[in-house]
């Protein structure tokens, strides 16, 4: 199987990858088309972090529902861990996919950082 990239990006990663029907969807922030970081709290970066999330898996040719896998790190996770939670519950259908989530110091100045690994047609 050969790996299909998706999107584009100035750091040095490929936003969405393709191998079969696995996609990986690198790390997304809180960024609007222009690079500009959108969201004054944690509630509104994530709502953001996952409209990014959910366009880079439709690039990939996978759904929401598709996901299986997501890494949530967070920049202050015992205070913004609650926020974060009832943005991404409302966000994915059930069966919601498994998660981990940490609190790091992230590489720009944002509070909510997530990537997914997505099976196509694993949301039915």
């Amino acid at each position: 199987m050969r790996k299909q990239a998706f999107g584009t990006s100035a750091a040095p990663l490929t936003p969405a990858l393709r191998i079969g029907d696995t996609v990986y969807v690198s790390g997304q922030v809180p960024v609007d088309a222009q690079g500009r970081v959108v969201g004054e709290d944690v509630a509104g970066q994530t709502a953001q972090v996952l409209a990014n999330l959910e366009q880079q898996l439709a690039a990939a040719g996978a759904g929401k529902a598709d996901v299986v896998k997501t890494l949530v790190i967070l920049a202050n996770v015992k205070r913004d861990f609650a926020a974060m939670n009832t943005v991404y519950a409302a966000f994915f259908p059930d069966p919601k996919p498994t998660r981990s989530t940490l609190g790091a110091e992230l590489a720009i100045d944002v509070l909510v950082e997530i990537e997914a690994v997505a099976i196509i047609g694993a949301g039915g």
